[in-house]
């Protein structure tokens, strides 16, 4: 068996990512482009493979697990322990340590999302299978499925979306999956990994996966089901399961769009959409053992529904356009980060304010209705104008900042006496005057809008 070397060499010293876990061997190395069913453990733990899913690591940082180890503690680790973990993969004995459970808020506040961080040597180990599972499964996944694919992305899932609704279909089936990655059921789940996996190392390391203790206020809870979001098995672990629910779909003829947990199903009418959401409902409960969330589910209008953040109009050539939801969301985040930024220099907040919003608008730049992005310049412009109105406080000095930035003295006495309220007058002429779009062009504030304009000239 190979092992890892005791030094490096100076090359790798220099660049981490090139080191080497172990010697080549040429039954692994076989393995890695075409691994049989029966011998994947060997792929997976061969050295190139191994190396390629320590890079991925490195390149994701994330924070430490359980043992508090870092990313930049890993190489190290590895220099001294790899020949055991590789021998314990090897045998089938490796035991996965528990995960962190971190709590986040759900977008719009309702309730929180548990994420499960494992420790960097699981998150190494479960990287390597994930490489050597994906390309053995994804030629079966349907060519409706976006999530967590490569090459693909929620913009295929969007624009499929809407051709479906362009065709005439003007009806969808929102389905919602309740609470999905804590309801997987481990045996379900486990049998459809066995189709294509005959590897018993490999499908007990995953059992072992799935059944890892979730660590909370120093307290380690056993997980009987569920897959926990936060490890990179998790997402293929979601598409191998809900390829059945996939291939249902297929199977009667749906048009249909899925993206990880969220499935979409396009029909011509509402009661068509209505025993379509029934049938579906009694397959992933009788079939899967999920339940689908009947609140949050419907069978409604596309313009009405949001799919990945976006909406779509109801006009007869249908565009597509950022859901309320998505603006609703983002303006908290905007009032969340000023809220935190009270009493920092406005420049320093347009700094801390630039990474969100060229995110969303690179994200949304899909969208054809032009008005979100305008409407929501002209709420961050003024965000921003109540922030100075608010650090001038005293009327005295309303009144001279306002001389100064070009207002005659009798309306600037005026308007900073008017007794009004910091947001009424971050809205009010006086301060679009004192400070107009160009001021805080000049400061560097992302413009949705022009961000939304030029991708619209380069597409």
């Amino acid at each position: 068996m190979a092992e890892m070397p005791e030094s490096l060499s100076e090359n790798s010293r220099r660049n981490p990512q090139t080191y080497e876990m172990g010697a080549p061997n040429a039954e692994a190395r076989k393995g890695t482009s075409h691994p049989e069913g029966s011998r994947l453990m060997e792929a997976v733990v061969e050295r190139e493979n191994m190396a390629k899913a320590l890079r991925r690591v490195q390149e994701n940082q994330g924070a430490p697990g359980v043992d508090g180890m870092t990313v930049d503690e890993l190489l190290p680790y590895l220099r001294l322990e790899w020949p055991r973990i590789k021998e314990e993969l090897m045998n089938g004995t490796y035991q996965p340590g528990p995960v962190r459970t971190v709590e986040i808020p759900k977008p719009g506040g309702k309730g929180v999302r548990m994420l499960g961080i494992p420790t960097v040597v699981d998150r190494l180990i479960q990287q390597a299978v994930h490489q050597v599972l994906s390309p053995i499964f994804e030629p079966h996944f349907s060519e409706f499925s976006y999530g967590f694919r490569p090459g693909r992305g929620p913009r295929d899932a969007i624009l499929q979306a809407k051709a479906y609704v362009a065709s005439g279909k003007r009806w969808v089936v929102d389905m919602d999956l309740e609470k999905f990655f804590d309801r997987v059921n481990h045996d379900i789940l486990m049998a459809r990994v066995a189709r294509l996996v005959s590897d018993k190392r490999v499908l007990k390391l995953i059992r072992r996966y799935l059944h890892a203790g979730m660590m909370q206020d120093g307290l380690v809870s056993v997980r009987r089901e569920g897959t926990p979001q936060g490890g990179p098995l998790s997402p293929l672990l979601s598409n191998i399961l809900l390829d059945d629910l996939d291939k249902e779909l297929e199977r009667r003829g749906h048009s249909f769009c899925r993206y990880a947990d969220d499935c979409n199903v396009y029909v011509q009418s509402q009661r068509a959409g209505e025993r379509v959401m029934e049938s579906l409902t009694k397959f992933l409960e009788k079939k899967l053992k999920l339940k689908v969330n009947r609140e949050k589910s419907a069978v409604d209008r596309p313009w009405k529904r949001k799919f990945l953040g976006y909406s779509m109009t109801a006009h007869t050539t249908t565009r597509l356009k950022v859901a309320p939801e998505s603006v609703k969301r983002l303006k908290e985040k905007i009032k969340g980060l000023f809220r935190n930024g009270r009493g920092r220099s406005l420049q320093r907040t347009i700094d801390a304010l630039t990474p969100l919003l060229r995110g969303w608008s690179n994200y949304f730049r899909h969208a054809e209705v032009k008005g979100t992005f305008e409407e929501l310049d002209g709420w961050i412009r003024r965000r921003l104008r109540c922030i100075i109105w608010r650090q001038w406080k005293r009327t005295y000095t309303r009144a001279r900042n306002l001389m100064k930035r070009g207002l005659t003295e009798k309306r600037a006495w005026r308007s900073a006496t008017n007794g009004r309220g910091p947001w009424w007058n971050a809205g009010a002429s006086h301060m679009n005057h004192a400070f107009p779009k160009s001021y805080f062009d000049q400061l560097g504030l992302v413009s949705l809008l022009n961000w939304y304009r030029q991708f619209q000239c380069t597409t």
